[in-house]
């Protein structure tokens, strides 16, 4: 079956149908972090969310190379070549090898990632890992006269560029307006222009991190890396290039510059951007207090939370929203996604529990369902209407479970099928209910059930009763039928 995926591309503002470059091929680069400090939940944000999106192309039978890098050098406090390195000045603070910081933070950003049950990227470069391949693309890009040296640092010539290319082309912002936002240069700064950016840093005496190149011992830019590790595994022109859109006005616009102006191409046809994260209306971020960290979410650490979320309940309210909607964090909202994610595994398991009948009956049409989720998915990959399409089904599967409706085998199996496709392989929710369930867990649960059933056969239905209320109150519920007592968590 031929693929109806339809995504939203930044660069032209629009949605167009997917076609890959070279299908069933298709290459896929997601900046990744900047490992100088613990991931932030925007961050988790943009990586849940490619995750989502590499996990449907999986599915819809596509080979992904999906590369996301590590930032582990070059990447200075200001986006236009300000301040100290940031991982430089987070091993000075610390007293510090800064690998060991790249070390310490790529391991925790890992350890996240593996909590929100995120696919493991095809290929995770390193940018200290590919200085070579920089220093070359940085050389071609002189060769073919877009950039300058200074001093030992050299800079991309955004003036000689914006002659024959459109460099706010991802944006649509204009020219005059980024000169009109940008410092004057003064009377010491080495660059020709005010738009222009380094693409290689020569070391001051102190800096810690540096290299050897043509032009001076030094660093390469923040921009160059991604340039080079994405046509290096990807070629010069591969199919989709993701990250939070807090990245396309800087980064993304100069990572475009330097591939048109090394490789004379666009390098991905598909720009796919993250929206932002706020916080009961308000942005999140540092300055303004109202961040926490994914650490403090899973366990309620911090004062705007009123207890701690699973990772699981998480990565089920991000999917509550679409991508490139703002996502809004509030207690409220999070209780709410909580109870909506335990609804659906409970569902899921229910599944398990339901006996089979010699026929169907109920308006329950699996075939219409799983078309109207794959149109969910098609349309740039909305989770928000594949979400309540589940609902749907779990209506049917508790129905099913009370007795109300009933289902062959076949559907039964269809139906655990559909479930395991859509909840479990392309939303990537596992259930962590379950997951610390043992046979020792439903063997307790066995002794409970008899003790109740034998306080009955006594009549002390007083026993009975509190067994059943008690056990209510911590979550599970038990339903009597012909079969004998069955049990959910709720």
């Amino acid at each position: 079956m031929e693929p109806n995926l339809v995504l939203y591309n930044t660069l032209t503002r629009k949605k167009e149908k997917f076609e890959p470059l070279n299908s069933p091929f298709v290459g896929m680069y997601v900046c990744g972090p900047t490992v100088y400090s613990d991931v932030h939940l925007g961050n988790c944000r943009t990586f849940v969310s490619f995750d989502l999106i590499f996990r449907y192309l999986l599915h819809l039978g596509y080979k992904v190379r999906y590369v996301r890098n590590i930032t582990d050098a070059g990447h200075l406090e200001g986006d236009r070549d300000e301040g100290d390195d940031k991982f430089s000045k987070k091993a000075k603070l610390e007293q510090l090898e800064p690998m060991e910081i790249v070390q310490k933070y790529t391991l925790g950003f890992h350890e996240v990632l593996r909590l929100f049950n995120t696919l493991p990227p095809s290929i995770e470069p390193t940018a200290t890992g590919h200085i070579l391949e920089q220093i070359e693309m940085v050389q071609r890009i002189i060769d073919n006269g877009y950039a300058y040296e200074v001093n030992g640092t050299v800079y991309f010539d955004v003036e000689k560029y914006v002659k024959e290319h459109d460099y706010t082309i991802l944006t649509n912002r204009k020219l005059e307006d980024l000169l009109n936002n940008t410092r004057e240069l003064g009377g010491q700064d080495e660059k020709h222009g005010r738009l222009d950016f380094a693409l290689w840093i020569k070391a001051k005496p102190e800096h810690i991190m540096r290299w050897p190149a043509p032009w001076s011992v030094g660093f390469p830019g923040w921009h160059i890396e991604c340039s080079a590790m994405s046509s290096k595994y990807l070629g010069a022109q591969f199919d989709i290039h993701g990250g939070g859109m807090d990245l396309a006005a800087t980064h993304h616009t100069n990572e475009i510059a330097q591939s048109e102006a090394c490789h004379h191409v666009q390098p991905a046809k598909y720009w796919m951007h993250t929206n932002m994260l706020t916080v009961n209306g308000a942005r999140m971020s540092k300055s303004a207090g109202n961040g926490f960290l994914p650490h403090e979410l899973f366990t309620g650490n911090h004062p705007l939370l009123d207890r701690g979320y699973s990772p699981m309940s998480v990565r089920f309210f991000m999917m509550q929203a679409h991508y490139r909607s703002t996502l809004d964090f509030s207690n409220e909202a999070l209780d709410a996604a909580d109870k909506g994610y335990k609804r659906l595994m409970n569902a899921i398991a229910l599944l398990e529990k339901i006996k089979p009948s010699n026929k169907n009956n109920g308006a329950f049409d699996l075939s219409l369902l799983k078309k109207r989720c794959y149109k969910a998915m098609d349309d740039d990959f909305n989770t928000p209407v594949l979400i309540a399409e589940l609902f749907e089904a779990v209506r049917f599967i508790n129905a099913a479970y009370d007795g109300k409706m009933a289902m062959d085998q076949l559907t039964l199996d269809e139906l655990r099928s559909f479930m395991q496709v859509f909840v479990v392989d392309i939303l990537g929710l596992r259930n962590e209910a379950l997951a610390g369930d043992t046979d020792d867990t439903e063997a307790l649960m066995q002794i409970i059930i008899n003790l109740r059933n034998e306080a009955k056969k006594s009549k002390d239905f007083t026993t009975s009763d509190r067994i059943r209320e008690d056990l209510q109150s911590i979550g599970v519920q038990l339903k009597d039928s012909k079969d004998g007592t069955l049990w959910n968590k709720i």
